[in-house]
């Protein structure tokens, strides 16, 4: 299975669907049978509702949860290969993310976590380009805005501004103007809502989005036994991937290195911004997916030991599929 997707042929798509599709039969045995996503948060709901489509049956919800996930599969095999991130092009970053994506199933319906990685990859795909760039004031901007857009959909996304600033600091010579651009850019898009709100007469309300950061630091996360099992071969193929890296870092070019330091600052920021989640739901962890799997990915491109690397992503594969059915 890993050697056929180190290649970078056109025939991988249709096996990456195939997967996706195997990954996520299980779901289908435990689907409730009123499933309403719900796709922005009071920000936006305020005014258009929860938006919670009354025709779409459970089992659409999940063939749609499919369908977009395999595009953010490709999108973030995209970035991988385009900035060499893994030393050469193929598809296991697309892989990777399709096998994460379906690690529990709360990640195998709509939420606006899943709309929210296409922000979070389409923002790491403009972070590694900074390094080349001379001016970037414009382009910390517009993600800065992009953060917000974000939170519009998610709250606790808004934590990806402290991302903006991490890659300043990693990628980039301090300059005040830079580091300004991006919280600008931010409340650029407040600032419009809140002429919104102010213009409806609805401010108390504008003042409510806020309210989870007054939230108590959770103290535990409910998590079936399953979801803590389904963690395991994730773990050890994450110390696998550690190892490797430790052996190949000083060997890469600064911008890798520069750039697997910018993905352990987007996990570590997707995990803190839990807190923000007020449901403490562990679909939020869908957030983490992109760098883990790009960290996966650096693993299974550079093993040697074919019994290995194999055996741990069977591993993966057969843990997945049978929780979700057993």
């Amino acid at each position: 299975m890993i050697d056929q997707f180190r290649k970078y042929t056109p025939l991988n798509i249709v096996l990456l669907s195939l997967i996706g599709l195997l990954l996520c039969l299980g779901v289908f045995t435990h689907l409730p049978e009123n499933l309403m996503p719900v796709f922005f948060e009071p920000a936006i709901s305020n005014f258009t509702g929860k938006l919670s489509p009354q025709n779409i049956s459970p089992e659409t919800n999940v063939v749609i949860t499919l369908a977009l996930t395999i595009a953010q599969a490709l999108m973030i095999n995209r970035v991988v290969n385009q900035f060499n991130l893994v030393g050469r092009p193929s598809f296991l970053a697309a892989l990777m993310y399709v096998t994460l994506a379906s690690l529990v199933l709360p990640f195998l319906v709509l939420s606006p976590i899943l709309i929210c990685n296409f922000l979070a990859i389409w923002m790491l795909s403009k972070l590694l380009n900074i390094y080349r760039r001379t001016e970037i004031k414009s382009l910390m901007f517009d993600l800065g805005m992009i953060v917000a857009l974000g939170s519009l959909v998610y709250f606790p996304f808004i934590m990806m501004l402290l991302l903006l600033w991490c890659s300043l600091m990693i990628f980039r010579a301090f300059n005040w103007r830079e580091w300004l651009a991006a919280p600008i850019g931010f409340v650029s898009v407040y600032f419009l809502l809140s002429v919104v709100y102010l213009w409806f007469d609805r401010m108390d309300e504008f003042y409510e989005i806020w309210l989870p950061f007054a939230y108590p630091l959770p103290t535990s996360i409910h998590m079936e036994t399953y979801d803590y099992l389904v963690l395991f071969p994730v773990v050890v193929i994450l110390i696998l991937f550690f190892f490797t890296l430790r052996q190949n870092l000083l060997k890469s070019v600064v911008h890798i290195r520069k750039s697997f330091q910018l993905l352990f600052c987007m996990a570590v920021l997707s995990v803190a911004s839990f807190y923000l989640n007020a449901d403490l739901a562990i679909n939020h962890f869908l957030l983490c997916v992109p760098p883990i799997a790009i960290y996966m990915t650096y693993y299974f491109n550079y093993a040697t030991l074919r019994w290995l690397y194999e055996g741990a992503f069977a591993l993966l594969l057969a843990t997945i599929i049978y929780f979700q059915f057993f």
